[in-house]
């Protein structure tokens, strides 16, 4: 009888992992009840997730606001026609993830819904006045050496560009603290090189750079606050006044009366990063930028932050038919960012040229970035000339030459071309009925991944290797 020599093939495709900037309802979901409980003795959170809320929702929280027992959930469903019961499901889901509303039950049994006693009586001090004032809220004296929003905007920029630069390695790196390296390692950004210990940039690093700026600080914020307890600090009582930051006023400054210990300790911290400014540390009064103001501003349809380099136009990227880059800046940060995907020309005071490559894309590929974010990018920081771009007569629905966005597709697809999947090969069949009688058992079975019969050599999944062996086992000793 013949044999089969089987020689194994492992096959494995590792996905670039995609880098999820939560908003603050998947932020708080991921949390546990006892975490969420917390967080509702504070009014401005319950403020910040009544707005998160959709919008039959933040209808029910209102219906429901000022009932002191349950309401049964068949009245709450009678409240929106069939034709809408989709938008209910997903309120209700909302609700209850949040822990906003909790079930009841009713005498008689029927279930219902009662909004969760904490988020009832803080939403209302929030909605309505009361409670005790926020402690930045002390009156101050008028500032001898007040601050405006301009000054506000190029130091949020300084601060938060230093912790861009050190990620991509640049030399200006001057000024970042320990903790702002810290976290960057805790969330993957970055890690220690094996041989030096040098902090390197990972493949969530590269997608964290092309992110817009209230995206990037709101993700870094969040893996902040999953250390706070490491710093002795309350995550829910820093998320509390993060969010008293973003409803204050751009411009004014605040006062730091009645503040904890622990509140000012996080607000030096904010102040590394940019979101505040202050003077000096015993200064009483700070200042929130505009990177505080925008933590919520963290939709896929929110643009590019409005912090920009001194001189840099909002758009600075002129992008050409003939794959050429022109980024009229002189920001060695957005140079950087740019070097990701082209390959780099020439270089000017004020002017780069730069040029997209197939090496240059596949790199930026590998590097974990995807084909969607190099043109997300390039369209954020388009040059207002772009828009006047003639197009033939033709509507586009990008401001960049079609041509160039459907290569970088194409660029991105041919990585993508091939379905790997791990097996074993089975091979050397000394006879065609030998192969057969294999490929046929495999094949009933719906294990067979490829087979040709020229070179009688059939390839079956990993989980059907063990059958397909009995099988064969059995079939030789006939």
């Amino acid at each position: 009888m013949s044999e089969s020599s089987k020689s194994k093939l492992s096959l494995k495709l590792n996905p670039s992992p995609t880098l999820q900037c939560k908003n603050l309802h998947e932020y708080l979901k991921s949390r546990t009840p006892q975490f969420l409980e917390t967080l509702y003795n504070y009014p401005t959170i319950c403020l910040a997730v009544y707005r998160e809320l959709p919008e039959l929702a933040r209808h029910f929280v209102i219906r429901l606001l000022f009932v002191e027992q349950p309401v049964p959930q068949a009245v709450v469903a009678s409240w929106v026609s069939q034709t809408h019961a989709k938008e209910q499901s997903k309120a209700c889901e909302a609700l209850s993830e949040l822990s906003v509303w909790q079930e009841a039950p009713i005498p008689g049994g029927l279930p219902g819904w009662m909004l969760a006693q904490s988020f009832k009586k803080n939403l209302k001090v929030a909605l309505l006045g009361g409670g005790r004032p926020w402690s930045m809220s002390s009156s101050l004296e008028p500032d001898g050496k007040a601050r405006d929003i301009a000054f506000l905007d190029a130091y949020a920029l300084e601060r938060w560009e230093c912790v861009l630069h050190y990620m991509v390695g640049s030399a200006q790196t001057e000024g970042i603290s320990a903790d702002a390296v810290r976290i960057l390692l805790h969330a993957g950004l970055m890690t220690r090189d094996a041989e030096d210990g040098s902090a390197v940039i990972t493949k969530a690093g590269f997608q964290f750079l092309l992110l817009s700026t209230a995206k990037q600080v709101w993700l870094f914020l969040q893996h902040y606050l999953h250390t706070a307890e490491k710093r002795s600090l309350s995550a829910a009582e820093c998320l509390a006044f993060l969010y008293q930051l973003s409803f204050s006023t751009l411009g004014k400054d605040y006062s730091t009366e009645g503040m904890s210990n622990n509140m000012l300790v996080f607000l030096q911290h904010l102040r590394e990063f940019g979101l505040v400014y202050q003077r000096k540390r015993k200064a009483g009064r700070f200042y929130p930028t505009r990177l505080a103001l925008n933590i919520t501003c963290v939709s896929d349809a929110a643009g590019p932050g409005p912090l920009l380099s001194a001189g840099q136009a909002r758009g600075h990227l002129v992008l050409e038919t003939n794959y050429r880059v022109y980024a009229y800046t002189h920001s060695s940060l957005q140079v950087a960012l740019l070097g990701l995907f082209t390959e780099l020309l020439y270089r000017f005071p004020n002017l780069v040229v730069g040029v997209l490559t197939r090496e240059s894309v596949r790199q930026a590929l590998r590097g974990g970035i995807t084909a969607d974010q190099i043109i997300h990018y390039l369209e954020q920081h388009s040059h207002p000339q772009m828009l006047k771009s003639e197009s033939g007569g033709i509507r586009a629905t990008s401001v960049l030459p079609p041509t160039v966005v459907d290569q970088i597709r194409l660029w991105e697809a041919e990585r993508n071309r091939f379905t790997y999947t791990e097996g074993v090969v089975y091979n050397q069949f000394l006879s065609q009925a030998d192969f057969t009688a294999l490929r046929d058992y495999a094949r009933a079975a719906g294990v067979l991944t490829w087979q040709s019969e020229r070179t009688r050599t059939a390839l079956v999944t990993r989980a059907g290797h063990d059958d397909v062996k009995r099988f064969w086992k059995r079939y030789n000793k006939t």
